[in-house]
Protein backbone atom coordinates (compact mmCIF):
# COMPACT_ATOMS: atom_id res chain seq x y z
CA UNK A 1 0.00 0.00 0.00
CA UNK A 2 1.32 3.72 -0.59
CA UNK A 3 1.45 6.16 1.55
CA UNK A 4 -1.42 8.70 2.03
CA UNK A 5 -1.80 10.80 -1.02
CA UNK A 6 -2.55 14.22 -1.21
CA UNK A 7 -3.53 16.23 1.89
CA UNK A 8 -6.78 17.75 2.77
CA UNK A 9 -7.47 20.84 3.78
CA UNK A 10 -8.89 19.29 6.79
CA UNK A 11 -5.81 17.28 7.69
CA UNK A 12 -3.68 20.54 7.48
CA UNK A 13 -6.03 22.52 9.30
CA UNK A 14 -5.59 19.55 12.69
CA UNK A 15 -2.11 19.49 11.75
CA UNK A 16 -1.65 22.96 12.22
CA UNK A 17 -4.09 23.07 15.51
CA UNK A 18 -2.52 20.13 16.88
CA UNK A 19 1.55 21.68 16.87
CA UNK A 20 -0.21 24.96 18.24
CA UNK A 21 -1.71 23.16 21.48
CA UNK A 22 1.33 20.93 21.48
CA UNK A 23 3.95 23.69 21.48
CA UNK A 24 1.85 25.97 24.18
CA UNK A 25 1.57 22.52 26.06
CA UNK A 26 5.29 22.16 26.46
CA UNK A 27 6.04 25.93 26.94
CA UNK A 28 3.32 25.62 29.67
CA UNK A 29 5.28 22.78 31.16
CA UNK A 30 8.41 24.62 30.91
CA UNK A 31 6.57 27.68 32.63
CA UNK A 32 5.13 25.00 35.64
CA UNK A 33 8.97 23.56 36.10
CA UNK A 34 10.23 26.33 36.38
CA UNK A 35 8.29 28.17 38.92
CA UNK A 36 8.78 24.92 40.89
CA UNK A 37 12.28 25.05 41.02
CA UNK A 38 11.83 28.84 42.10
CA UNK A 39 9.99 27.79 44.93
CA UNK A 40 12.33 25.44 45.86
CA UNK A 41 15.47 27.64 45.67
CA UNK A 42 14.30 28.95 48.91
CA UNK A 43 15.97 31.27 51.18
CA UNK A 44 16.63 30.27 55.55
CA UNK A 45 15.95 32.87 57.15
CA UNK A 46 17.72 33.30 60.16
CA UNK A 47 14.44 32.60 62.27
CA UNK A 48 14.85 28.99 60.95
CA UNK A 49 11.81 29.10 58.69
CA UNK A 50 11.84 28.93 54.68
CA UNK A 51 9.85 31.70 52.94
CA UNK A 52 8.87 32.14 49.55
CA UNK A 53 8.97 35.26 47.88
CA UNK A 54 5.85 36.55 46.54
CA UNK A 55 6.98 37.59 43.28
CA UNK A 56 7.58 33.55 42.98
CA UNK A 57 3.95 32.18 44.51
CA UNK A 58 1.86 35.04 42.72
CA UNK A 59 3.93 35.86 39.80
CA UNK A 60 5.40 39.61 39.27
CA UNK A 61 1.92 41.57 38.34
CA UNK A 62 0.39 39.76 41.24
CA UNK A 63 2.74 41.45 43.76
CA UNK A 64 2.43 44.52 42.48
CA UNK A 65 -1.17 44.15 43.24
CA UNK A 66 -0.34 43.10 46.85
CA UNK A 67 1.60 45.92 47.30
CA UNK A 68 -0.59 48.55 45.44
CA UNK A 69 -4.17 47.26 47.21
CA UNK A 70 -2.74 45.21 50.10
CA UNK A 71 -5.19 42.40 49.30
CA UNK A 72 -4.55 39.56 47.55
CA UNK A 73 -5.46 38.72 43.87
CA UNK A 74 -8.35 36.52 42.67
CA UNK A 75 -7.19 33.92 40.09
CA UNK A 76 -4.91 35.17 37.40
CA UNK A 77 -6.53 37.83 35.76
CA UNK A 78 -9.76 37.11 35.21
CA UNK A 79 -11.04 40.32 35.88
CA UNK A 80 -9.82 41.72 33.55
CA UNK A 81 -9.87 39.48 30.60
CA UNK A 82 -12.99 37.17 30.91
CA UNK A 83 -12.07 35.21 27.41
CA UNK A 84 -9.43 32.78 27.55
CA UNK A 85 -9.18 32.75 23.98
CA UNK A 86 -7.63 36.01 23.76
CA UNK A 87 -5.24 34.94 26.29
CA UNK A 88 -4.65 32.28 24.75
CA UNK A 89 -3.04 34.01 21.62
CA UNK A 90 -1.33 36.59 23.41
CA UNK A 91 0.48 33.40 25.18
CA UNK A 92 -0.55 34.66 28.87
CA UNK A 93 1.78 32.76 30.81
CA UNK A 94 -0.39 32.80 33.93
CA UNK A 95 -3.50 31.05 31.33
CA UNK A 96 -1.11 28.29 30.08
CA UNK A 97 -0.04 27.07 33.36
CA UNK A 98 -3.68 27.47 34.89
CA UNK A 99 -4.73 25.56 31.33
CA UNK A 100 -1.34 23.30 31.65
CA UNK A 101 -3.78 20.29 31.55
CA UNK A 102 -6.78 20.81 29.42
CA UNK A 103 -3.68 21.51 26.57
CA UNK A 104 -1.88 18.12 27.38
CA UNK A 105 -5.04 16.38 27.31
CA UNK A 106 -5.68 18.15 23.61
CA UNK A 107 -2.16 17.21 22.71
CA UNK A 108 -2.47 13.38 23.86
CA UNK A 109 -5.66 13.13 22.14
CA UNK A 110 -4.07 14.46 18.44
CA UNK A 111 -1.37 11.97 19.44
CA UNK A 112 -3.46 9.67 19.41
CA UNK A 113 -5.29 10.42 16.41
CA UNK A 114 -1.20 10.37 14.46
CA UNK A 115 -1.05 7.19 16.04
CA UNK A 116 -4.27 6.09 13.95
CA UNK A 117 -3.11 7.94 10.91
CA UNK A 118 0.27 6.19 11.19
CA UNK A 119 -1.12 2.57 11.44
CA UNK A 120 -3.77 2.73 8.70
CA UNK A 121 -2.16 5.36 6.38
CA UNK A 122 1.53 4.50 6.15
CA UNK A 123 3.09 1.79 5.30
CA UNK A 124 5.28 2.15 8.76
CA UNK A 125 3.51 -1.53 9.95
CA UNK A 126 2.24 -4.27 8.01
CA UNK A 127 -1.16 -5.55 7.01
CA UNK A 128 -2.40 -9.15 7.16
CA UNK A 129 -5.24 -11.42 6.14
CA UNK A 130 -8.65 -12.42 8.26
CA UNK A 131 -8.72 -15.85 9.44
CA UNK A 132 -11.49 -17.47 11.17
CA UNK A 133 -11.62 -20.76 12.88
CA UNK A 134 -14.49 -20.68 15.00
CA UNK A 135 -12.66 -23.03 17.59
CA UNK A 136 -10.24 -20.05 18.37
CA UNK A 137 -13.31 -17.55 18.53
CA UNK A 138 -15.02 -19.30 20.95
CA UNK A 139 -12.13 -20.41 22.97
CA UNK A 140 -11.36 -16.81 23.31
CA UNK A 141 -14.61 -15.77 24.54
CA UNK A 142 -15.55 -18.00 26.88
CA UNK A 143 -11.46 -17.83 28.05
CA UNK A 144 -12.51 -13.44 28.80
CA UNK A 145 -15.90 -14.59 30.36
CA UNK A 146 -14.20 -16.97 33.08
CA UNK A 147 -11.68 -14.09 33.57
CA UNK A 148 -14.15 -11.92 33.91
CA UNK A 149 -15.76 -14.45 36.42
CA UNK A 150 -12.74 -14.89 38.09
CA UNK A 151 -11.71 -11.18 38.26
CA UNK A 152 -14.55 -9.45 38.36
CA UNK A 153 -17.51 -10.84 40.08
CA UNK A 154 -19.53 -7.82 41.75
CA UNK A 155 -23.20 -8.17 43.91
CA UNK A 156 -24.84 -5.04 43.57
CA UNK A 157 -27.18 -3.70 46.25
CA UNK A 158 -28.33 -0.21 44.72
CA UNK A 159 -31.62 0.86 45.52
CA UNK A 160 -34.59 2.14 43.39
CA UNK A 161 -34.61 5.83 42.22
CA UNK A 162 -38.24 5.21 41.88
CA UNK A 163 -38.96 3.11 44.69
CA UNK A 164 -35.75 3.39 47.30
CA UNK A 165 -35.67 -0.04 47.53
CA UNK A 166 -33.02 -2.53 46.11
CA UNK A 167 -35.06 -3.81 43.30
CA UNK A 168 -32.09 -3.49 40.55
CA UNK A 169 -34.21 -4.22 37.29
CA UNK A 170 -32.29 -3.49 34.58
CA UNK A 171 -29.99 -1.24 36.83
CA UNK A 172 -26.80 0.89 35.23
CA UNK A 173 -24.43 -1.71 36.10
CA UNK A 174 -26.18 -4.17 34.52
CA UNK A 175 -26.87 -2.56 31.21
CA UNK A 176 -23.00 -1.26 30.83
CA UNK A 177 -22.73 -5.11 31.21
CA UNK A 178 -25.06 -6.14 28.54
CA UNK A 179 -23.36 -3.43 25.92
CA UNK A 180 -19.32 -4.81 27.42
CA UNK A 181 -20.20 -8.11 26.38
CA UNK A 182 -22.18 -7.60 22.90
CA UNK A 183 -19.32 -4.96 22.24
CA UNK A 184 -16.39 -7.88 23.08
CA UNK A 185 -18.49 -9.85 20.03
CA UNK A 186 -18.85 -7.30 18.15
CA UNK A 187 -15.37 -6.49 17.82
CA UNK A 188 -14.33 -10.38 17.57
CA UNK A 189 -16.32 -10.19 14.53
CA UNK A 190 -14.83 -8.16 12.89
CA UNK A 191 -11.18 -9.26 13.87
CA UNK A 192 -12.07 -12.68 12.92
CA UNK A 193 -14.30 -12.09 9.93
CA UNK A 194 -17.04 -14.43 11.57
CA UNK A 195 -19.17 -14.41 9.39
CA UNK A 196 -21.76 -17.02 10.35
CA UNK A 197 -22.92 -14.80 13.57
CA UNK A 198 -24.00 -12.05 11.42
CA UNK A 199 -27.26 -12.23 12.37
CA UNK A 200 -26.44 -12.43 16.19
CA UNK A 201 -24.19 -9.32 15.28
CA UNK A 202 -27.41 -7.69 13.68
CA UNK A 203 -29.12 -8.24 17.10
CA UNK A 204 -26.29 -6.72 19.04
CA UNK A 205 -26.39 -3.50 16.95
CA UNK A 206 -30.36 -3.33 17.89
CA UNK A 207 -29.97 -3.81 21.57
CA UNK A 208 -27.32 -1.09 21.56
CA UNK A 209 -29.84 1.24 19.52
CA UNK A 210 -32.46 -0.06 22.42
CA UNK A 211 -30.59 1.24 25.13
CA UNK A 212 -30.36 4.54 23.25
CA UNK A 213 -34.50 4.94 23.92
CA UNK A 214 -34.44 3.82 26.76
CA UNK A 215 -31.65 5.24 28.60
CA UNK A 216 -32.34 8.61 27.01
CA UNK A 217 -35.84 8.50 27.97
CA UNK A 218 -35.00 7.03 31.29
CA UNK A 219 -32.84 10.42 31.73
CA UNK A 220 -34.73 13.17 30.10
CA UNK A 221 -37.63 12.09 31.94
CA UNK A 222 -36.68 11.47 35.22
CA UNK A 223 -34.70 14.55 35.34
CA UNK A 224 -36.43 17.16 32.76
CA UNK A 225 -33.31 18.29 31.95
CA UNK A 226 -33.36 19.56 28.06
CA UNK A 227 -30.92 22.90 28.67
CA UNK A 228 -28.73 23.96 26.13
CA UNK A 229 -25.18 22.78 27.61
CA UNK A 230 -27.25 19.09 28.71
CA UNK A 231 -27.69 18.71 24.12
CA UNK A 232 -24.12 19.94 23.70
CA UNK A 233 -23.08 17.05 26.03
CA UNK A 234 -24.92 15.15 24.32
CA UNK A 235 -23.90 15.92 21.19
CA UNK A 236 -19.87 16.20 22.07
CA UNK A 237 -20.29 12.44 23.43
CA UNK A 238 -21.57 10.94 20.11
CA UNK A 239 -20.00 12.79 17.70
CA UNK A 240 -16.62 14.88 18.92
CA UNK A 241 -14.20 11.40 18.27
CA UNK A 242 -15.72 10.49 15.10
CA UNK A 243 -15.08 14.32 13.82
CA UNK A 244 -11.50 13.98 14.34
CA UNK A 245 -11.40 10.72 12.36
CA UNK A 246 -13.42 11.46 9.99
CA UNK A 247 -11.36 14.63 9.14
CA UNK A 248 -7.65 13.38 10.23
CA UNK A 249 -8.36 9.44 8.04
CA UNK A 250 -10.25 11.69 5.20
CA UNK A 251 -13.68 9.36 5.79
CA UNK A 252 -17.23 9.69 5.39
CA UNK A 253 -19.35 9.64 8.54
CA UNK A 254 -20.98 6.95 7.35
CA UNK A 255 -18.05 4.53 7.43
CA UNK A 256 -18.86 4.77 11.41
CA UNK A 257 -22.56 4.40 10.87
CA UNK A 258 -23.10 3.90 14.74
CA UNK A 259 -22.41 7.34 15.45
CA UNK A 260 -24.96 9.33 13.08
CA UNK A 261 -27.53 6.28 13.61
CA UNK A 262 -27.50 6.59 17.60
CA UNK A 263 -27.24 10.90 17.16
CA UNK A 264 -30.35 10.47 15.12
CA UNK A 265 -32.30 8.51 17.31
CA UNK A 266 -31.31 10.30 20.10
CA UNK A 267 -31.94 13.49 18.53
CA UNK A 268 -35.54 12.31 18.27
CA UNK A 269 -35.74 11.24 21.69
CA UNK A 270 -34.90 14.64 22.92
CA UNK A 271 -37.15 16.14 20.65
CA UNK A 272 -40.15 13.79 21.59
CA UNK A 273 -39.55 14.57 25.59
CA UNK A 274 -38.48 18.01 24.82
CA UNK A 275 -41.12 19.59 22.77
CA UNK A 276 -44.01 20.49 25.83
CA UNK A 277 -42.20 18.94 28.03
CA UNK A 278 -44.53 20.33 31.07
CA UNK A 279 -46.79 17.62 30.14
CA UNK A 280 -44.80 15.03 30.13
CA UNK A 281 -46.27 13.70 33.48
CA UNK A 282 -49.28 12.87 31.58
CA UNK A 283 -49.76 9.03 30.50
CA UNK A 284 -52.01 10.30 27.71
CA UNK A 285 -49.83 12.91 26.44
CA UNK A 286 -46.27 10.18 26.19
CA UNK A 287 -48.60 7.71 24.37
CA UNK A 288 -49.25 10.63 21.96
CA UNK A 289 -45.63 11.17 21.79
CA UNK A 290 -44.67 7.73 21.05
CA UNK A 291 -47.42 7.43 18.62
CA UNK A 292 -46.13 10.49 16.39
CA UNK A 293 -42.87 9.30 16.68
CA UNK A 294 -43.86 5.70 14.89
CA UNK A 295 -45.93 7.89 12.87
CA UNK A 296 -42.93 9.96 11.57
CA UNK A 297 -40.55 6.80 11.27
CA UNK A 298 -43.26 4.72 9.40
CA UNK A 299 -43.46 8.13 6.77
CA UNK A 300 -39.84 8.49 6.67
CA UNK A 301 -38.98 4.76 5.68
CA UNK A 302 -41.75 3.08 4.50
CA UNK A 303 -42.70 5.57 1.86
CA UNK A 304 -39.32 5.95 -0.24
CA UNK A 305 -40.46 9.34 -2.12
CA UNK A 306 -40.72 10.92 1.24
CA UNK A 307 -37.57 9.26 2.18
CA UNK A 308 -35.71 11.10 -0.18
CA UNK A 309 -37.16 14.06 0.38
CA UNK A 310 -36.31 14.37 3.54
CA UNK A 311 -32.33 13.04 3.58
CA UNK A 312 -31.29 14.13 0.27
CA UNK A 313 -30.35 17.90 1.83
CA UNK A 314 -28.25 15.33 4.32
CA UNK A 315 -26.25 13.87 1.41
CA UNK A 316 -23.11 15.84 2.63
CA UNK A 317 -23.02 13.94 5.89
CA UNK A 318 -24.67 11.01 5.45
CA UNK A 319 -23.43 9.47 1.75
CA UNK A 320 -20.92 7.09 1.64
CA UNK A 321 -19.60 4.30 -1.30
CA UNK A 322 -17.19 1.57 -0.18
CA UNK A 323 -14.68 2.60 -3.02
CA UNK A 324 -13.77 -1.91 -2.95
CA UNK A 325 -17.39 -2.93 -2.71
CA UNK A 326 -17.86 -4.99 -5.95
CA UNK A 327 -21.79 -3.61 -6.40
CA UNK A 328 -22.06 -0.04 -5.95
CA UNK A 329 -24.83 1.71 -4.33
CA UNK A 330 -26.56 5.05 -4.75
CA UNK A 331 -24.78 7.45 -2.24
CA UNK A 332 -27.54 7.32 0.59
CA UNK A 333 -28.02 3.57 0.31
CA UNK A 334 -26.04 2.93 3.18
CA UNK A 335 -27.70 5.37 5.76
CA UNK A 336 -31.69 3.97 4.31
CA UNK A 337 -30.02 0.15 5.17
CA UNK A 338 -28.27 0.78 8.33
CA UNK A 339 -30.70 3.29 10.19
CA UNK A 340 -33.22 1.53 8.62
CA UNK A 341 -32.71 -1.98 9.81
CA UNK A 342 -33.34 -0.69 13.80
CA UNK A 343 -35.93 2.37 12.62
CA UNK A 344 -38.41 0.96 15.15
CA UNK A 345 -36.74 -0.57 18.19
CA UNK A 346 -35.85 2.80 20.06
CA UNK A 347 -38.96 3.82 20.25
CA UNK A 348 -39.42 0.23 22.28
CA UNK A 349 -36.73 1.49 24.07
CA UNK A 350 -38.66 4.37 24.67
CA UNK A 351 -41.50 2.03 26.14
CA UNK A 352 -39.79 0.17 27.89
CA UNK A 353 -38.05 3.07 29.90
CA UNK A 354 -41.82 4.87 30.76
CA UNK A 355 -43.26 1.34 32.23
CA UNK A 356 -40.20 0.64 33.88
CA UNK A 357 -41.29 1.59 37.25
CA UNK A 358 -44.35 -0.50 36.86
CA UNK A 359 -42.47 -3.42 36.18
CA UNK A 360 -40.21 -2.59 39.08
CA UNK A 361 -43.00 -2.27 41.57
CA UNK A 362 -44.45 -5.71 40.08
CA UNK A 363 -40.84 -7.37 40.74
CA UNK A 364 -41.01 -5.87 44.15
CA UNK A 365 -44.57 -7.65 44.71
CA UNK A 366 -43.09 -10.57 43.54
CA UNK A 367 -40.50 -11.19 45.77
CA UNK A 368 -42.45 -10.37 48.32
CA UNK A 369 -45.17 -13.19 47.54
CA UNK A 370 -45.06 -16.68 49.04
CA UNK A 371 -42.25 -18.72 48.44
CA UNK A 372 -43.91 -21.80 45.85
CA UNK A 373 -45.92 -19.41 44.23
CA UNK A 374 -43.22 -16.87 43.47
CA UNK A 375 -40.87 -19.79 42.26
CA UNK A 376 -44.06 -20.88 40.33
CA UNK A 377 -44.57 -17.31 38.19
CA UNK A 378 -40.73 -17.02 37.97
CA UNK A 379 -41.07 -20.45 36.22
CA UNK A 380 -43.56 -20.04 33.87
CA UNK A 381 -41.94 -16.84 32.48
CA UNK A 382 -38.68 -18.35 32.07
CA UNK A 383 -40.34 -21.52 30.59
CA UNK A 384 -42.16 -18.56 28.60
CA UNK A 385 -39.35 -16.67 27.43
CA UNK A 386 -36.98 -19.90 26.52
CA UNK A 387 -39.83 -21.32 23.91
CA UNK A 388 -40.49 -17.83 22.49
CA UNK A 389 -36.88 -17.16 21.89
CA UNK A 390 -36.62 -21.06 20.61
CA UNK A 391 -39.06 -20.01 17.82
CA UNK A 392 -37.61 -16.80 17.07
CA UNK A 393 -33.92 -18.99 16.89
CA UNK A 394 -35.47 -21.62 14.79
CA UNK A 395 -37.79 -19.30 11.89
CA UNK A 396 -35.93 -16.16 11.94
CA UNK A 397 -32.26 -16.32 13.19
CA UNK A 398 -31.18 -18.89 11.05
CA UNK A 399 -32.66 -17.53 7.99
CA UNK A 400 -30.12 -16.31 5.38
CA UNK A 401 -28.64 -12.87 6.02
CA UNK A 402 -30.60 -11.05 3.16
CA UNK A 403 -33.63 -12.70 4.50
CA UNK A 404 -32.98 -12.17 7.53
CA UNK A 405 -32.42 -8.14 7.25
CA UNK A 406 -36.01 -8.31 5.49
CA UNK A 407 -37.73 -9.38 9.04
CA UNK A 408 -35.21 -7.76 11.23
CA UNK A 409 -36.66 -4.33 11.79
CA UNK A 410 -39.88 -6.01 13.20
CA UNK A 411 -38.65 -8.80 15.60
CA UNK A 412 -35.35 -7.76 16.98
CA UNK A 413 -37.35 -6.63 19.77
CA UNK A 414 -37.92 -10.54 20.32
CA UNK A 415 -34.64 -11.92 21.38
CA UNK A 416 -34.15 -8.31 23.63
CA UNK A 417 -37.27 -8.70 25.36
CA UNK A 418 -36.18 -12.51 26.35
CA UNK A 419 -33.09 -11.15 27.34
CA UNK A 420 -34.44 -8.82 29.50
CA UNK A 421 -36.65 -11.20 31.07
CA UNK A 422 -34.37 -13.93 31.62
CA UNK A 423 -31.88 -11.46 32.75
CA UNK A 424 -34.26 -10.48 35.27
CA UNK A 425 -36.32 -13.10 36.60
CA UNK A 426 -34.57 -13.29 40.16
CA UNK A 427 -33.07 -10.84 42.45
CA UNK A 428 -30.04 -12.88 42.59
CA UNK A 429 -29.36 -12.34 39.05
CA UNK A 430 -30.02 -8.77 38.67
CA UNK A 431 -27.50 -7.85 41.15
CA UNK A 432 -24.61 -9.68 39.85
CA UNK A 433 -22.61 -8.29 37.55
CA UNK A 434 -19.09 -8.82 35.68
CA UNK A 435 -17.23 -5.36 36.45
CA UNK A 436 -15.09 -6.36 33.75
CA UNK A 437 -17.84 -6.10 30.70
CA UNK A 438 -19.33 -3.19 32.64
CA UNK A 439 -15.90 -1.63 32.66
CA UNK A 440 -15.79 -1.83 28.99
CA UNK A 441 -19.38 -1.49 28.29
CA UNK A 442 -18.88 2.26 29.32
CA UNK A 443 -16.44 2.68 26.32
CA UNK A 444 -18.30 1.38 23.39
CA UNK A 445 -18.49 4.13 21.16
CA UNK A 446 -14.15 4.30 21.44
CA UNK A 447 -13.86 0.83 20.75
CA UNK A 448 -16.12 0.72 18.19
CA UNK A 449 -14.04 3.46 16.51
CA UNK A 450 -10.74 2.72 17.62
CA UNK A 451 -10.61 -0.78 16.11
CA UNK A 452 -10.35 0.62 12.71
CA UNK A 453 -7.46 2.27 12.41
CA UNK A 454 -5.31 1.10 15.13
CA UNK A 455 -6.90 -2.95 15.41
CA UNK A 456 -8.19 -3.51 11.73
CA UNK A 457 -6.65 -1.83 8.62
CA UNK A 458 -8.55 -0.28 5.90
CA UNK A 459 -5.49 1.34 4.36
CA UNK A 460 -7.29 4.17 2.28
CA UNK A 461 -10.34 6.99 2.65
CA UNK A 462 -13.93 5.00 2.87
CA UNK A 463 -12.79 1.50 2.85
CA UNK A 464 -14.04 -0.76 5.32
CA UNK A 465 -11.35 -2.40 7.49
CA UNK A 466 -10.51 -6.08 5.20
CA UNK A 467 -7.38 -6.18 6.41
CA UNK A 468 -5.51 -6.69 10.38
CA UNK A 469 -2.67 -4.32 11.60
CA UNK A 470 0.34 -6.20 11.89
CA UNK A 471 3.09 -5.35 14.10
CA UNK A 472 4.54 -8.38 14.62
CA UNK A 473 4.65 -10.23 11.25
CA UNK A 474 3.97 -13.86 10.85
CA UNK A 475 2.79 -14.61 15.14
CA UNK A 476 -0.45 -13.94 14.28
CA UNK A 477 -1.11 -14.61 18.42
CA UNK A 478 1.11 -12.71 19.72
CA UNK A 479 0.32 -9.85 17.32
CA UNK A 480 -3.03 -10.36 18.58
CA UNK A 481 -1.98 -10.28 22.10
CA UNK A 482 0.00 -6.64 21.51
CA UNK A 483 -2.69 -4.94 19.17
CA UNK A 484 -5.48 -5.62 21.45
CA UNK A 485 -3.58 -4.42 24.58
CA UNK A 486 -2.74 -1.38 22.66
CA UNK A 487 -6.59 -1.21 21.25
CA UNK A 488 -8.07 -1.43 24.62
CA UNK A 489 -5.54 0.73 26.62
CA UNK A 490 -6.35 3.20 23.56
CA UNK A 491 -9.30 3.53 23.53
CA UNK A 492 -10.13 3.54 27.60
CA UNK A 493 -7.84 6.78 27.36
CA UNK A 494 -9.70 8.27 24.48
CA UNK A 495 -12.59 7.69 26.33
CA UNK A 496 -11.47 9.50 29.19
CA UNK A 497 -9.77 12.19 27.13
CA UNK A 498 -12.70 12.61 25.78
CA UNK A 499 -14.57 13.79 28.93
CA UNK A 500 -11.69 15.92 30.23
CA UNK A 501 -12.03 18.08 27.31
CA UNK A 502 -16.02 17.96 27.42
CA UNK A 503 -15.71 19.57 30.48
CA UNK A 504 -13.33 22.56 29.67
CA UNK A 505 -15.39 23.31 26.59
CA UNK A 506 -18.63 22.67 27.61
CA UNK A 507 -19.02 24.18 31.33
CA UNK A 508 -22.27 23.15 33.30
CA UNK A 509 -24.65 25.97 34.47
CA UNK A 510 -22.90 28.90 32.01
CA UNK A 511 -24.53 29.29 28.85
CA UNK A 512 -22.87 32.30 27.68
CA UNK A 513 -19.70 31.17 28.50
CA UNK A 514 -20.82 27.88 26.11
CA UNK A 515 -21.94 29.72 23.74
CA UNK A 516 -18.79 31.60 23.57
CA UNK A 517 -16.78 28.75 23.51
CA UNK A 518 -18.90 27.46 20.42
CA UNK A 519 -18.45 30.88 18.47
CA UNK A 520 -14.69 30.65 19.08
CA UNK A 521 -14.61 27.14 18.13
CA UNK A 522 -16.53 28.06 14.39
CA UNK A 523 -14.52 31.19 14.08
CA UNK A 524 -11.12 28.75 15.15
CA UNK A 525 -12.65 26.10 12.48
CA UNK A 526 -12.73 28.26 9.52
CA UNK A 527 -9.66 30.32 10.06
CA UNK A 528 -7.62 27.15 10.21
CA UNK A 529 -9.43 25.70 7.21
CA UNK A 530 -8.89 29.20 5.47
CA UNK A 531 -5.15 29.09 6.27
CA UNK A 532 -5.06 25.33 4.85
CA UNK A 533 -6.29 25.95 1.61
CA UNK A 534 -4.20 28.96 1.17
CA UNK A 535 -0.77 26.55 1.73
CA UNK A 536 -2.01 24.31 -0.37
CA UNK A 537 -2.83 26.51 -2.71
CA UNK A 538 0.91 27.53 -2.62
CA UNK A 539 2.28 23.94 -3.58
Amino acid sequence: MDSAGSVTPGQMAVLIGFITILLSWLYAEGLEFWNNSRILRTVRPANGNFTVPDDILLGGEAKSQLLEGGQKPTSSRTHKEKSGLFRFFRIDKDFLIENRLVLRAASEFGAFLAYFYLCDRTDLFGETKKSYNRDLFLFLYFLLILVAAMTSFKIHHDTSPFSSKSVLYLNRHQTEEWRGWMQVLFVMYHYFNSQEYYNAIRVFIAAYVWMTGFGNFSYYYVRKDFSFVRFCQMIWRLNFFVTFCCIVLDNHSMLYYICPMHTFFTLMVYCSLGILNKYNGIGLVIAIKIAICFLVIVIMWEIPRVYDFVWSPFAFLLAYNDPDATRQYPPMHEWNFRAGLDRYIWILGMIYAYFHPTVEGWLEKLEQTEVKLRMLIKTCISAICLAVGYLWYEHIYKLEKYTYNRYHPYTSWIPITVYICLRNVTQEFRSYTLALFGWLGKMTLEFYITQFHIWLRSGKPDAQPRKLLSIIPNYPMLNFLLNTIIFVTVARRIFDLTNKLKLAIIPNADNKQLLFNLISGVIISVTLYALSFAILACK
